[in-house]
């Protein structure tokens, strides 16, 4: 039998992108677009792509070039994202979990923006959580731990009292800086450290405890 892991926590904290919604293909098309336009390489770009605002990411890649076209570009890509939902699906286990959760202390913390992270969480069919960080919210991108953070303070939880769930080394850098543990979800997370992992959220239960907290059990 799998051993089951179980950790227990006063709120959860929710990345958007490959954590609850699969959105690989657009991702994908938006950026080895960009890719081209730049002469670089698609594929060593989207390996760096995940997890990030768009900018920060562009400034990764070039960084010698000015910062306000990273921001043009990011402003034209999201455009683009936002249009594009084709392919845009919940990863597999997302609408049961977000339904365990819908009575429990939750929030979005996603570096998309509030238009972006409307459409996708439309197209594949979830509830918006009633707190949501985006990228509107945030002075600085993940890695750096200020969304979560946010997202604690506003559903009025203590860091160490969060659990992340996260799929891209970026997020779960974050997650672990704003002193939080971290679920990785999806293959990419599994090389990164956090203190659990799964496939997806088919391998994830969530209990409500009768003292107001929250148990995830874990699958291994």
């Amino acid at each position: 039998m799998p051993a089951t892991t179980t950790l227990i926590a006063r709120a959860l904290l929710l990345d958007m992108d490959s954590t609850i919604v699969n959105s690989e293909a657009v991702v994908e098309r938006c950026w080895r677009r960009w890719a081209a336009e730049q002469g670089l390489d698609a594929a060593e770009v989207l390996k760096v792509v995940h997890g990030r605002q768009g900018w920060a990411t562009m400034a990764a890649l070039l960084p010698d070039r000015p910062m306000e076209r990273n921001h043009e570009d990011n402003r034209r890509m999201l455009e683009q994202e936002t249009a594009d939902v084709d392919g845009v699906v919940p990863v597999p286990g997302a609408p049961a979990f977000m339904a365990a959760l819908a009575r429990l202390p939750h929030a979005l913390v996603t570096s998309a923006d509030r238009a972006l992270s409307d459409a996708r969480m439309g197209a594949a069919g979830l509830p918006m959580p009633d707190v949501r960080i985006t990228a509107e919210s945030v002075s600085a991108s993940k890695p750096d731990p200020e969304g979560f953070l946010k997202g604690a303070a506003e559903l009025g939880y203590a860091p160490e009292d969060c659990v992340v769930f996260e799929d891209s080394e970026a997020g779960i850098l974050a997650g672990r800086a704003a002193g939080m543990r971290v679920v990785g979800v999806g293959e990419r997370a599994a090389a990164f450290g956090p203190d659990a992992h799964v496939r997806d959220l088919r391998q994830v239960r969530v209990e409500a405890l009768a003292d107001g907290s929250v148990a995830l059990h874990i699958d291994g």
